[in-house]
């Protein structure tokens, strides 16, 4: 039983090992994907490159053997004239030796012949490749462009809303601008702090007094001077 709960417990464990393996490859791969793209591109160039160099291999090939076949033909050619002129000759035994030479030439110029042909096909199939490859890695060059785009977008964007996350620095100034303008005034708390003060001190009881028209002001107001302007119309 404990060994089956140990197997158990360590076959969950490699699964959350392996699983966090891919989590991080992934995240990896997310965050240098720009990097692993130029790779990929400059590793796609290196075989266009190697394949493109083969086909130059192929081609020089076909080149030679083109100038071998022409070259035994003009040979064939010039020999069977003069076995012929020599049979006309009575000169059979020339002849023979003439003969014996073209059959070798012309199992020559077969030979070369089918070479050129699997050359020719090989070359055709090359060129096939190379020109798709080289349309693939355009394509792929255009759409590294693009990505780079995008993935600085993406990343202007996360910092912009990290600015605007819950601890961005304009969270933080909008909280202070509302801690500042929601502190008491110092100006009004003294003019409060001053009417408690005459209250008090009796300060203030002898202007009620006399606003209720008991006795004089122990100053002027701005109702003295009013009804001064008024008396001297």
């Amino acid at each position: 039983m404990f060994r089956k709960l140990e197997s158990d417990m360590f076959g969950t464990l490699k699964t959350l090992f392996i699983g966090a393996n891919a989590r991080a490859e992934e995240q990896l791969r997310d965050t240098f994907s720009i990097e692993l793209i130029d790779q990929k591109i400059r590793e796609s160039g290196d075989s266009l490159k190697a394949a493109k160099l083969t086909l130059a291999s192929l081609i020089q090939r076909q080149r030679a053997e083109l100038r071998q076949i022409e070259t035994l033909e003009v040979r064939i050619a010039d020999l069977l004239s003069r076995a012929k002129e020599a049979l006309d000759g009575d000169r059979e035994d020339l002849a023979q030796t003439a003969a014996q030479a073209v059959a070798e030439m012309e199992n020559e110029l077969a030979l070369r012949r089918q070479t050129l042909e699997r050359l020719e096909r090989r070359i055709l199939q090359l060129r096939q490749s190379v020109a798709t490859a080289n349309r693939r890695i355009i394509d792929l060059k255009q759409g590294a462009m693009s990505a780079r785009a995008t993935k600085r977008e993406q990343d202007m964007q996360r910092r912009l809303n990290k600015h605007l996350g819950g601890d961005s620095p304009i969270e933080e100034a909008e909280a202070l601008i509302a801690r500042v303008m929601e502190q008491d005034d110092p100006f009004e708390q003294g003019e409060i702090l001053r009417e408690i003060d005459g209250d008090l001190g009796h300060a203030t009881i002898g202007d009620d007094l006399a606003d209720a028209g008991f006795g004089k002001r122990n100053g002027t107001s701005a109702l003295d001077v009013l009804n001064r302007l008024k008396a001297e119309k």
